[in-house]
């Protein structure tokens, strides 16, 4: 169960005392409106708003946007009207959960044409005129694919299928590679579990080596920088998600 305290501890932004009387005042009045609400897994409702707060404090978003995601299913999902928000909170974040409420409304229909999908990620993309609209957007989506697995099979394979087509691609423009990654491993795992699954084992039996080999040539390309006089900030290497090692084996 996530805390208040898990998305302070996973800022990416410096913790001022400002910033977190924000965070924490956003977190009170949605646990508050959500009230005994309930998601379909049992969980207490505001389980998902600090799911969607978390991924966003992960990626290195601000308090603002964090406090948005906390309160981004308030005025639709309880009695507390936008007015009462943008007097809590300003117009600012107000703005931002209202954006959010109006792309809840964009679903994506049974057809897989290429111009009608690029069609529905311009419109998505067009109807946020602020950009933090999106990225809680994504972190929304990926909080209720890591728990996809209370609803109905048809169900998940429908989200499924409008992750992978929809909020995959615009995670990909938007050069957010980690939530990326983990909609595209979420979403095979519930339209393709066969091949998931032998993906995955494929994966993690060879995991070790590889992350022995990435973390030698990290080590060996630093020295030969800084032989050259080159500062190291920072070099990283990554396993390849699953999807996208099923995609290349095909």
């Amino acid at each position: 169960m996530w805390k208040i305290d898990d998305v302070l501890k996973n800022l990416k932004i410096s913790l001022t005392p400002e910033r977190e009387a924000l965070i924490r005042s956003a977190y009170e009045f949605a646990e508050k409106a959500h009230g005994d609400q309930k998601r379909m897994s049992g969980d207490d409702y505001i389980q998902h708003p600090l799911g969607t707060a978390l991924n966003l404090a992960r990626i290195g978003m601000g308090s603002k946007t964090i406090a948005a995601g906390l309160l981004h299913d308030v005025p639709e999902d309880t009695d507390v009207t936008q007015k009462e928000l943008e007097e809590k909170f300003g117009p600012e974040i107000a703005f931002i959960v209202s954006g959010i409420t109006k792309l809840g409304k964009i679903k994506l229909r049974e057809s897989k044409e290429e111009l009608y999908l690029e069609n529905l990620r311009k419109m998505f993309l067009a109807m946020a005129s602020d950009i933090r609209v999106v990225l809680i957007k994504l972190a929304d989506r990926l909080d209720n694919m890591e728990t996809l697995s209370s609803l109905a099979e048809i169900k998940q394979k429908r989200i499924a299928m409008e992750t992978l087509e929809v909020f995959v691609p615009i995670a990909n423009r938007l050069g957010i590679g980690e939530i990326k990654s983990r909609l595209e491993d979420l979403s095979f795992k519930y339209l393709d579990p066969e091949n998931y699954e032998y993906t995955r084992k494929l994966r993690d039996e060879v995991f070790g080596r590889r992350k022995k080999y990435v973390e030698k040539s990290v080590q060996e390309l630093k020295k030969e920088l800084l032989r050259e006089g080159i500062r190291v900030i920072e070099i990283y290497g990554r396993v390849k998600s699953i999807y996208s090692l099923f995609q290349k084996m095909k």
